[in-house]
């Protein structure tokens, strides 16, 4: 579903064939959505190809639109790849052979795609050897034949060329870019370009920054890299065209130029890969609200070897790390973000901590109007789910603090930070001193709760810590203390904030040893009355210390 949209599979009563239904609500299209549906019905009736999702008809009613496409069964093309028993260097061959049909079939009707990526190439069907199909046109522009122009800054993060992020005109080479990114991705199983700060990847595409690095990249042949190369270069003048690639050795004499050897690596690194591409997405549409993690970890750098991403060292980063993110975020969102919180502060939160602020971005959408305000954070994460784009929000800064005749800010948000911390800490000592009195005068009555003592599941209200409290930490009367490392603040409008920090305890054991614990702790806090309550906290790592 999408925020004006939903598919649903359809049957043509003649025939009895089935079709998918993308069913569009013009009420609520704005005039600049009502020509980017129009553009898209008009490219997808131009493309018939074998390896392109195809429009079989566009029906206009009051109220609604429909177009109707094949039914493609398979899922996706990388989800697919990961759950073969054999996958070889051919195989990534074949399936980039078929990718450039695709896009060599567009190109020749003056269509640039714009936005190549896993999620848009799709499987026919579920069975073997089923053709991979090119899909979500929604991006898709007219192009008059080799001619370069500005046509606004589109794509996803990832997967965008050099002349794009350099804001230069540009016109066919950027899908011949982006079909470089995934034939580097389809034979290491991550992407040559990558960074947690979307600056830093940004730079990195546009020094062209990607190597091959040892030893996964050894055993791929000379011809695979040659034609990678000649995708991703930063000239577009230079750049490979897809007709071109399509009669590169590597691709028409794949039977005696690329390796049959199983590359069983490649398709463990696709499968942390796609975890990551699926989580992302969540993470995004609710916003976005950096957890603490591990110290051992840390974000790649722009010097870093992309193949860092293939260890397990990074799985933190990629996978869990967003789980957290999406369980706190999920709670955000359903609880008690305040309806006048508008969407461009609710989109700088998400700007600052992750790769693809937008899963999909076209910033021509946004220019000469303003986005309305969402009721809710709730509207937010459902409006903009499994849209084919999101607008490209002007670059988030934070709104200057208003001020008072007398010159004063009215938020002083340092000073509410440290309100933050300090109502932590004081909840902290609460739990060390055993005194549930005061830790109920700090908590709401409806405190939800994820935390290892609880076995993962969600812990509501307040007996379950009560339990706690009466037969544990009220006995302890060994010395415990506690520090709070590196907390991070963000503060969610006026009256609601989110804090992560490292729990790092000290403790006598029951032989009158001395030890530490640690763990990452986020816990939201929302203001009710002048007063600030937690309302829920996550938990992860050891369990609290006194609890042992």
């Amino acid at each position: 579903e999408g925020a004006f949209s939903v598919v649903r599979r359809c049957v043509k009563k003649s025939t009895g064939q089935e079709y998918a239904a993308k069913i569009i609500n013009t009420k609520k299209l704005s005039a600049r959505d009502h020509q980017k549906l129009e553009r898209e019905a008009r490219i997808c009736r131009l493309l018939k190809h074998p390896n392109i999702v195809r429009l079989h008809d566009s029906i206009s009613e009051e109220g609604f639109h429909y177009l109707v496409f094949d039914l493609v069964t398979g899922g996706e093309l990388f989800e697919d790849i990961v759950a073969r028993e054999y996958y070889s260097e051919a195989d990534a061959s074949h399936c980039i052979n078929q990718i450039l049909e695709s896009v060599c079939h567009i190109h020749q009707h003056d269509i640039v795609h714009r936005d190549l990526k896993p999620e848009n190439l799709l499987l026919a069907s579920k069975m073997k050897g089923a053709a991979v199909k090119l899909a979500d046109f929604g991006l898709a522009i007219e192009v008059q034949g080799d001619q370069q122009a500005w046509f606004g800054f589109a794509g996803t993060p990832g997967y965008l060329s050099p002349e794009v992020l350099r804001k230069d005109p540009y016109g066919k080479p950027v899908d011949i870019w982006a079909c470089g990114v995934i034939l580097y991705i389809l034979l290491v199983g991550y992407p040559p370009f990558w960074d947690e700060d979307q600056h830093k990847l940004y730079q990195q595409i546009k020094a062209g920054a990607y190597d091959f690095p040892s030893p996964e990249w050894d055993t791929v042949t000379a011809e695979a890299k040659n034609l990678i190369n000649q995708m991703l270069t930063i000239n577009p003048a230079k750049r490979i065209t897809a007709d071109q690639a399509i009669k590169h050795p590597w691709i028409c004499q794949r039977s005696t130029v690329a390796s049959m050897m199983h590359r069983q690596e490649t398709v463990e690194c696709l499968r942390k890969f796609n975890a990551r591409r699926k989580l992302k997405p969540l993470q995004n549409d609710m916003l976005f609200c950096p957890i603490v993690g591990r110290q051992h970890t840390s974000p790649a750098t722009p010097t870093t070897s992309t193949a860092a991403l293939a260890q397990e060292g990074t799985l933190f980063h990629m996978v869990y790390k967003p789980c957290l993110q999406t369980c706190l975020l999920l709670f955000l969102s359903s609880t008690f973000i305040r309806p006048s919180l508008h969407l461009a502060h609710c989109l700088s939160l998400s700007s600052q901590g992750s790769t693809e602020s937008c899963n999909t971005t076209e910033e021509e959408d946004m220019k000469g109007r303003k986005a309305d305000p969402p009721h809710d954070v709730k509207n937010v994460a459902w409006s903009s789910s499994g849209q084919s784009s999101c607008p490209d929000l002007e670059p988030a800064v934070p709104a200057p603090a208003s001020t008072t005749p007398g010159g004063s800010s009215v938020y002083r948000q340092p000073s509410r930070k440290q309100e933050i911390i300090k109502i932590t800490e004081q909840l902290i000592e609460a739990i060390n001193n055993g005194d549930f009195e005061a830790y109920t005068r700090i908590c709401d009555p409806g405190l939800t709760s994820f935390e290892p003592e609880a076995l993962g599941n969600l812990v509501e209200g307040m007996d379950f810590h009560k339990f706690y409290f009466e037969n544990l930490l009220s006995k302890n009367s060994k010395p415990v203390h506690t520090t709070i490392l590196n907390p991070h603040v963000h503060l969610i409008g006026e009256d609601a904030a989110c804090i992560a920090y490292i729990r790092l305890t000290q403790y006598m054991d029951s032989q009158g040893r001395p030890r530490s614990s640690q763990s990452e702790e986020t816990r939201v806090w929302h203001r009710r009355e002048a007063k600030w309550l937690n309302i829920h906290f996550h938990c992860s790592g050891a369990p609290a210390a006194p609890l042992q």
